[in-house]
């Protein structure tokens, strides 16, 4: 069995009130993060960081401290089985143009609900639903203090 690490983001900005999340369209026809394999000796955000400006072409990203999360999965690729692991961070950024790259046929920014409605994935559902929490939480945060 193959074993493989990438890493990524749950990229978002602000827009007035609302918090939009970045959700790039791959080609086989589901929405995703940016993530990407990690390359020898690299941080695991400085894959994150490598990742969203390739796929996006967006260099402005501020990660948010506290907010890491891994997930695993199985995948098969002819008849090799592979064991992925990807680590998520939490980037935001105020830039709304994305350059999208050969990998991707689209994007979208949509906010929690319309993003969660949008992912295929179950493991990306939840990434996204924690990553919904830890903001409202900071918010809730800021608030009272």
């Amino acid at each position: 069995m193959r074993e493989e690490k990438s890493c990524g983001a749950v990229v978002f900005r602000r827009e007035g009130e609302k918090t939009l999340f970045l959700l790039l369209e791959y080609f086989g026809n589901y929405y995703d993060f940016p993530k990407g394999n990690q390359e020898p000796g690299e941080e695991e955000q400085a894959t994150a960081r490598r990742e969203i400006e390739e796929e996006t072409g967006i260099r402005d990203v501020r990660f948010i401290e506290d907010f890491h999360e891994i997930i695993t999965y199985f995948y098969q690729r002819e008849s090799e089985v592979t064991h992925k692991t990807v680590a998520f961070f939490l980037a935001e950024t105020s830039v709304a143009d994305v350059r999208i790259s050969y990998e991707h046929k689209g994007y979208k920014w949509l906010p929690f609900e319309e993003a969660e409605a949008v992912l295929k994935f179950a493991n990306s559902k939840d990434i996204l639903k924690k990553v919904h929490a830890f903001l409202e939480g900071s918010l809730m945060r800021f608030k009272e203090g």
